[in-house]
């Protein structure tokens, strides 16, 4: 399955990039995490639990290297669950930050993802749990966006300083 999700940030692509690549594995699997969480509520409030049973997990990304261009740059990216793998999607895709102007920056996410359970997690996502992925990828996706224009208000708070 594929999804797409973009936003728009008021921050100039140039303050952007530098908190995108610094390190992604160290701060990109905690928004991922918290972003699985949210996903996971949004499930509970619906009625899809599996019974009294919770199984837990924490999230591992995998980057490869960044594609770099004029005013663009692209971060491939594996998302996936610790822990039964056959119970949970594996994402594949990437970030991109697009300027779009001096002082506009698109922050996109396009993934394709597997569901699990192979022929009934496919039907089970096509008639429920697809909505919830893109709730996730949404969610993740926003809460990236902040963090970047966070990251480069400090560095420029920081610069102001100097």
């Amino acid at each position: 399955m594929f999804l797409r999700y973009y936003c728009e940030l008021p921050d100039a692509y140039e303050t952007l990039e530098p908190g995108l690549l610094d390190a992604p594995e160290s701060w990109l699997p905690g928004l991922a995490t918290r972003a699985n969480r949210r996903g996971e509520l949004l499930l509970a409030d619906v009625g899809f639990e599996l019974g009294r049973y919770r199984v837990g997990k924490r999230v591992e990304m995998r980057f490869g290297p960044p594609l770099r261009g004029p005013g663009r740059t692209v971060l491939p990216m594996t998302w996936l669950a610790t822990g039964p793998q056959s119970l949970f999607p594996v994402f594949d895709g990437e970030l991109e930050l697009g300027a779009m102007g001096s002082r506009c920056t698109q922050l996109v996410i396009s993934v394709n993802y597997r569901p699990p359970l192979g022929p009934v997690g496919h039907t089970v996502d096509r008639f429920a749990l697809h909505r919830f992925a893109e709730a996730t990828i949404k969610d993740f996706l926003d809460r990236t966006g902040e963090a970047l224009s966070e990251a480069a208000a400090a560095a420029q708070r920081s610069e102001s300083a100097r």
